[in-house]
């Protein structure tokens, strides 16, 4: 476990410290239970994020249950521009007060659909963390891509600008690293995991075979959702996320 995990008390969580607009990951805490929503319909990401709360709040809990977002965006940002999106987005928490000693508690994922993609960043699922009997250990992975570092520096992307089969292994595998190295992080081992998703809009056969499965073995039995998609920020090419949950929600929330 990385000793920078940090209890998120109003969450019923732990998380692992990321980046100002999100942590790497989620835990649940003894005695609580991480659940996933998708959503039927996506929402415009504003309010997709006001009736999250307010359904966490018909059953009970408060804006602080939440801990993960998946968004879909129109198309891969700029490193500026996701840095702008970023801003928009850790303001609303922020007026929410959801960060804990100034960290931003809630993992996430962004990605951009290569086909019949929204005309604005919405809301796809989120994930909450709600009180529990069970014994089971439920966790969020944030999503992340080629770019192994904390700092949201373009230069430091793997392979930047290259797309060959070579390269495309090589940035699979940093990710599958990067997976591996938050799992970890968290106290939670493979064997827990029960949803893994890949975010690329290359060929994924040959990463399949040589590295993902090799990486993280779970995959071998709960399988590899690829959802065709480029991730949030132009020149990154592959990302993932991953989970471990029990319980698994489709919700129609209006806005």
């Amino acid at each position: 476990m990385d000793p920078r995990i940090t209890l998120n008390p109003r969450g019923g969580y732990r998380f692992l410290p990321g980046i100002e607009p999100y942590s790497s990951g989620v835990i649940a805490e003894p005695g609580f239970e991480i659940l996933h929503v998708t959503l039927m319909r996506p929402l415009p990401w504003r309010d997709g994020l006001q009736s999250a709360r307010r359904y966490l709040e018909s059953i009970d809990l408060t804006q602080h249950a939440l801990c993960g977002v998946e968004l879909r965006c129109p198309e891969p940002h700029t490193m500026d521009g996701f840095i702008d999106f970023n801003r928009d987005y850790r303001a609303l928490l922020n007026e929410w007060d959801i960060p804990v000693a100034g960290e931003n508690p809630v993992a996430r994922t962004n990605v951009a659909p290569v086909e019949s993609p929204p005309g604005e960043t919405t809301l796809f699922g989120f994930s909450y963390a709600k009180p529990s009997k069970t014994d089971a250990i439920t966790f969020v992975i944030a999503g992340g891509g080629e770019l192994p570092t904390r700092k949201l520096d373009a230069q430091r992307i793997v392979r930047l600008g290259e797309v060959t089969p070579e390269a495309m292994l090589e940035k699979a595998r940093c990710v599958v690293d990067i997976m591996r190295t938050r799992l970890k992080g968290l106290g939670a081992i493979n064997e827990q995991l029960t949803v893994i998703d890949v975010y690329t809009a290359h060929d994924l056969r040959a990463s399949l075979a040589e590295i993902l499965i090799l990486g993280l073995p779970a995959a071998a039995g709960v399988g590899i959702r690829w959802f065709y998609t480029r991730p949030p920020i132009v020149n990154i090419e592959f990302e993932m996320d991953m989970r471990g949950i029990r319980q698994e929600l489709v919700l129609d929330l209006k806005s």
